[in-house]
């Protein structure tokens, strides 16, 4: 098999450009995109890789009333400390995985000038997820009825798609698992059937460039831990 044609000259270049912009922001202005706009890099998206061809994948995106909706119900559920996620949240961090979750976090509430003992504060922080950052987009992951982790690689693989789109076209975007605790609440308001299961939504956007909190980032590690290449 030959090697592929370069795209473009700089093809590599651009391509490399584009995944080093895509990062969390949460804090959006509330301009709206055009819905071609959305449909385009939402059928981007749809171009990922999946196991056999099967595309297991549904993305529900809601904007305008729509996303005010959700956002009150889903706030209200979480307020009130309700929650029933198709998949269990039961993944438990430690080691090296824990040390990133922290640092994460600081990350975050220290670009937003948060204290670390400011409880209130850090509480209104985290339920800016259920008002999606203020993003005037949220797209919601669904995964096919029947599937399971191999599956849900694919989905994942679609919404990596869909956010480097985003980042493509100056665009920004927050993927977030919190917005998957109220699946009942999604399913209700765009008529998708029960065993679809949702994974996570992804909050999207014009990113606010004023806002401290879109300063916050967090580094990537590519060390022998984390990449082994063998030859011999």
């Amino acid at each position: 098999m030959s090697a592929p044609e370069a795209i473009h000259p700089n093809g590599a270049a651009v391509f490399g450009q584009v995944v080093a912009a895509r990062h969390a922001t949460r804090a959006f202005l509330p301009q709206a995109l055009p819905r071609g706009t959305i449909a385009r890099l939402a059928a981007l998206a749809c171009q990922a890789p999946s196991n056999c061809n099967t595309q297991p994948w549904r993305i529900a995106i809601a904007s305008g009333a729509c996303r005010d909706r959700l956002a009150a119900a889903i706030g209200a559920e979480m307020a009130a400390g309700r929650m029933a996620p198709d998949l269990p949240y039961d993944g438990r961090y430690e080691g090296v995985w824990r040390e990133r979750q922290l640092g994460a976090a600081e990350a975050l509430y220290g670009a937003a000038g948060i204290a670390r003992d400011d409880k209130a504060a850090r509480t209104y922080q985290f339920m800016q997820n259920y008002a999606f950052f203020g993003a005037p987009h949220v797209a919601f992951f669904f995964l096919a009825p029947g599937f399971g982790t191999r599956e849900a690689a694919d989905l994942g693989m679609c919404a990596q798609t869909f956010m480097l789109a985003l980042a493509a076209e100056g665009l920004a975007s927050c993927p977030q698992t919190a917005l998957s605790f109220h699946p009942d609440l999604v399913r209700a308001e765009f008529g998708i059937e029960q065993g679809w299961q949702l994974l996570f939504g992804v909050s999207f956007g014009h990113a606010d460039p004023g806002a401290p909190v879109n300063r916050a980032r967090t580094g990537r590690s590519v060390d022998a831990f984390a990449l082994a290449i063998k030859e011999d």
